[in-house]
């Protein structure tokens, strides 16, 4: 009796998967559907999408020193005191020239976590309104100020929602009041995605 039992109860555990399984694998994700071109493709197990703009930054224009740092290197177009912590909003541009067109915004801080004033732990958030994309993303981690960083997606709204991937930062130019940074944005959408709730849009 009870081997019956654990034989039905094992019947339908695999029933149920097998079940699950398929609709995995039926339906592609519907978060993406939006970015089906200019950058993204599908392969049938999720869907991609790539953007590159750059970061224009000025100091004490769009990004200021809010806490002074407490010991180890000076403040420079690379370098800023063990414990700074500054604040950005940046414009971010379709190319390297300041005067392109501006196709979003990054906002967040940093702090400086090494003597050397090289490395810091960042946290921003990257809007996107460009070729009919529309959203953002939310990135958190390390920042080497004269190599490329990445940082792992840990969110995103609007067309972006529920992304995952990564943004990698590059330096373009550091010399000047104004320095510029290549972004890239690795973005994919594992198929699950098609499932969450999607946000309503405010009337």
């Amino acid at each position: 009796m009870a081997a019956t039992s654990a034989a039905k109860s094992l019947l339908l555990c695999l029933t149920a998967f097998a079940f699950l399984h398929h609709l995995q694998f039926q339906y592609p994700a519907v978060a993406a559907t939006s970015l089906s071109k200019n950058g993204s493709r599908d392969g049938g197990h999720g869907r991609t999408f790539s953007l590159t703009l750059y970061q224009q930054e000025t100091i004490n224009k769009t990004a200021y020193i809010i806490v002074d740092g407490v010991a180890g290197a000076g403040v420079s177009e690379t370098t800023t005191p063990f414990g700074t912590i500054y604040v950005f909003r940046d414009d971010l541009t379709v190319r390297a020239d300041r005067a392109s067109p501006v196709a979003g915004v990054a906002e967040g801080s940093s702090i400086t976590t090494t003597l050397d004033g090289l490395q810091a732990l960042s946290l921003a958030k990257i809007t996107v309104d460009h070729r009919g994309h529309r959203g953002s993303v939310s990135v958190l981690g390390g920042t080497y100020n004269t190599k490329p960083s990445d940082y792992p997606v840990v969110g995103g709204t609007g067309d972006f929602a529920y992304a995952l991937g990564y943004v990698r930062s590059t330096p373009v130019d550091l010399r000047g009041r104004t320095v510029t940074y290549k972004m890239e944005l690795h973005l994919y959408w594992p198929p699950y995605a098609h499932y969450a709730p999607v946000p309503h849009k405010a009337v």
